[in-house]
């Protein structure tokens, strides 16, 4: 099965699961056929699906995530022999886990074709990962807290492991102490949560800087005090990679960095 039949196999799939009729002409390129079954995946439930469908996705999300890989090996240290600055998209990263800015659902995002790292990590993963955070909610019994923790497969991405934190939402300036308390946890927890796995390597996005509303520049600056600072008390040898993908992120990282060299 080629890739562009694949997408066609599942975007059909997922179309008459909702109850709707199938087009009767589909998109020829694979560009526009991604966009439609990246909307449908988006918007569909944590219920279980057939292992054919499985079995499909996931040849279709292995061949389309082998695009661009990146791995930490290939990278250079920015400070130290272990931390890591990097401008790219965090799903293309070879690593142990990648970190995912969640909701307190922790369900990724259901806006079709939305462009947060949610949105794009869900998609990526494939259909098991919204399924294995709905099973952690579900035996949690209640939302995920802010500033707390969670580690499930990363499923058909390059990375091993996905870590999911909940950052404060911001909706007012100047930030409260308590604001910056819990970003800084929310750090604080992924860390945690590395070392017990006993990962040797974790890429972090840009934590509640984006639809949450934390101003970048204070939470670069909490964001490498907290790591740096977690390294040194915790003797932690994890490799920390700081993901950024605005240019306006990686000079605030830049100069936090070089705050610290």
């Amino acid at each position: 099965m080629q890739q562009k039949d694949r997408l066609i196999y599942l975007i059909e799939h997922l179309q008459r699961e909702e109850g709707g009729g199938v087009p009767v002409q589909l998109p020829d390129t694979e560009e526009e056929l991604w966009e439609i079954y990246r909307g449908l995946i988006n918007v569909r439930s944590a219920t279980p699906i057939s292992d054919d469908f499985i079995e499909v996705q996931n040849e279709m999300l292995q061949l389309y995530n082998m695009k661009n890989v990146t791995d930490i090996s290939e990278l250079t240290p920015y400070l130290n022999d272990d931390i890591y600055l990097w401008q790219g998209d965090i799903t293309t990263l070879r690593v142990d886990a990648i970190v995912n800015a969640a909701n307190s659902q922790l369900l990724g995002c259901f806006e079709a074709n939305h462009n947060c790292i949610d949105n794009i990590i869900h998609t990526k993963a494939g259909i098991q990962l919204r399924l294995a955070c709905a099973k952690l909610i579900e035996a949690q019994g209640k939302r995920e807290g802010v500033g707390k923790a969670k580690i499930t497969d990363a499923f058909n991405l390059p990375s091993k492991y996905v870590i999911h934190t909940v950052g404060p939402q911001i909706r007012k300036t100047p930030v409260s102490q308590m604001n910056r308390d819990l970003l800084a946890r929310s750090y604080y927890s992924c860390l945690e949560i590395a070392d017990q796995y006993q990962l040797s390597s974790v890429a972090f996005c840009c934590i509640s800087t984006g639809v949450f509303g934390f101003p970048q520049a204070e939470a670069s600056k909490i964001a490498i005090d907290t790591i740096l600072q977690y390294k040194q008390t915790q003797h932690s040898d994890l490799k920390v990679l700081f993901n950024v993908f605005t240019d306006t992120d990686a000079t605030l990282y830049e100069g936090e960095l070089k705050r610290h060299d």
